[in-house]
């Protein structure tokens, strides 16, 4: 016979985001109904037990105070949201934090809710991520935190932390995978029409659309030239002629508008594409190799390590995967 339900409970405060919140509750009552056992028992928390008012206006009733909470729990999440520096400021919902966390099987955050975990010194030492746009503000603010801003969700022992909004949903999918295996991970993801889980190494925001193209014309038109020619001969002198500037100032110019070095933005704009072409097409590895300018299939597989920390034939098999439903 299965044990008890699994307690979770998900932290809340005001100004949370809603999809935070919902993403996580949502999946696993989806897992419930499809016959997860032991269930999850869902509860949302605040500090003081008061209805709270999220960043979008909708208004929650928590069922319980942070203090009414005891453990043994199984999981303990903080969502994030535009009120999550007020909330790192709560002591008393980072002692509650704290105080959960010790006697949950596992602690997780969506979102900016990293940076309660960090406040309550439970992230110290650890790789963690958070929304792209705040990571260099957790970074700099709590620098014993390895802060990571490309993947959906890190795991590192038993703290887990997620990056932004939607990848909550990818997070309790990997939750259920973990706790029930992965046909019933799959049929909740179905059930939640989206895809079985996007792998926690994806990258949040792909070069493509990070930002608005750079402002700066020279640095706009080789970016445009490097994805035309990604088969081509890329290196920092040929990116220099074709501006017609030195390869001092080329470098430059691209760590001022880009943030990268030539060489990086190359590398990174080739695994790229090299990513939609294993997702979209069954194109043999050497042939992708060779048209995103790798010289072979290995340095293509060295790339794709380097940049979403999974190999090119488990990717495809992960995006093969999802578009089969």
């Amino acid at each position: 016979m299965p044990g008890p339900e699994r307690q979770v409970v998900i932290v809340g405060y005001p100004d949370a985001e809603l999809l935070d919140i919902a993403c996580v509750s949502d999946a696993l009552d989806a897992a419930n109904r499809l016959g997860a056992r032991p269930g999850y028992a869902l509860r949302l928390a605040t500090v003081d037990g008061h209805p709270f008012r999220c960043q979008s206006g909708i208004t929650l009733t928590p069922h319980v105070r942070l203090d009414q909470v005891s453990g043994p729990l199984h999981t303990i999440v903080v969502s994030g949201g535009l009120g999550h520096r007020a909330a790192a400021g709560d002591e008393r919902l980072l002692e509650h934090v704290r105080r959960l966390s010790r006697d949950s099987t596992r602690t997780a955050s969506v979102c900016t809710g990293a940076t309660v975990l960090a406040a309550a010194g439970l992230l110290s030492g650890r790789r963690a991520t958070t929304h792209w746009a705040y990571a260099a503000q957790l970074a700099a603010k709590y620098p014993s935190v390895t802060v990571d801003p490309v993947p959906l969700f890190i795991r590192h022992g038993d703290v887990y932390t997620s990056a932004g909004v939607t990848s909550g949903l990818d997070l309790a999918l990997a939750f259920v995978e973990e706790d029930h295996g992965p046909t019933l991970a799959r049929e909740a993801a179905r059930a939640l029409v989206t895809y079985l889980q996007r792998p926690g190494n994806q990258a949040q925001v792909s070069m493509f659309l990070s930002g608005p193209p750079p402002e700066h014309r020279q640095v706009r038109d080789l970016t445009a030239f490097v994805a035309e020619h990604l088969g081509e001969d890329l290196g920092t002198p040929v990116l220099a002629r074709q501006a017609g500037i030195s390869t001092r100032q080329l470098t430059r110019l691209f760590d001022a508008h880009l943030g990268t070095t030539p060489g990086k933005y190359v590398r990174t704009v080739r695994a790229e594409h090299a990513a939609r072409l294993l997702a979209g097409t069954d194109l043999p590895l050497a042939a992708i190799a060779r048209r995103c300018g790798f010289g072979s299939t290995e340095t293509l597989r060295q790339a794709f390590l380097d940049h979403f920390d999974t190999p090119p034939s488990a990717y495809r098999r992960v995006h093969l995967r999802q578009s089969l439903g």
